[in-house]
């Protein structure tokens, strides 16, 4: 069953880790060290609730209907569109800054937060196909004892990799008490939300 395991840990690691919206905002968190605990543990809900459902069978029918794609990747393209446009134009002002203060964590910002990461994470349906469809998916060929291995092992990828991310970016602080640096990475992840907002975009329109 160690070979289901490592299976079900490389299949989720290989779509999770790839650089896209969820990790942009994960990363940002990070550096700024604001709310990455509730950031961390919301994506991970996410994708034990996804990932559960796509392994045991029971979410195929988000995937499978044309309405509820639809529905979903014109929201989520919006929701990206103005995300990216605020990233932009953070960017061009230079608005982004290291703030290692901790004034932490009014229950409004944290709020927000975990508002913002549910949004990126659940508008966008390729979390939904590569969930059901791929993952689920592979899973279907197993018996019902590995797909539990295999469960295990997507879980295990999607904890350390949103933990690593989110308290690992600290290392990377020296490099972003520069002021470029900030532009360059808003810069980034506008460029990600749009190009992720445009093959939503084209999804719908096929």
């Amino acid at each position: 069953m160690l070979e289901i395991f490592i299976k079900g840990f490389l299949v989720c690691g290989g779509l999770i880790i790839a650089i896209g919206a969820q990790n942009a905002f994960v990363l940002k968190q990070g550096l700024q060290k604001k709310h990455i605990l509730a950031v961390v543990l919301t994506c991970f809900t996410c994708d034990f609730i996804l990932i559960s459902m796509g392994v045991l069978g029971l979410g195929s029918f988000i995937s499978e209907s044309p309405v509820a794609t639809q529905a979903l990747a014109i929201v989520g393209a919006v929701f990206l569109l103005v995300y990216g446009a605020r990233a932009f134009r953070s960017a061009y002002l230079g608005n982004s800054s290291l703030d290692l203060s901790d004034d932490s964590n009014s229950q409004s910002t944290t709020r927000k937060a975990i508002v913002t990461t549910l949004a990126i994470t659940l508008l966008n349906p390729h979390v939904y196909l590569d969930c059901f469809a791929i993952i689920g998916g592979i899973a279907g060929t197993l018996s019902t004892e590995e797909k539990w291995f295999f469960l295990a092992g997507a879980l295990c990828t999607s904890l350390l990799w949103f933990f690593t991310l989110g308290y690992g970016a600290r290392l990377l602080i020296p490099l972003f008490k520069r002021p470029i640096t900030w532009r360059i990475l808003d810069g980034f992840i506008g460029v990600v939300m749009w190009l992720i907002a445009a093959s939503l975009v084209s999804y719908s329109l096929n």
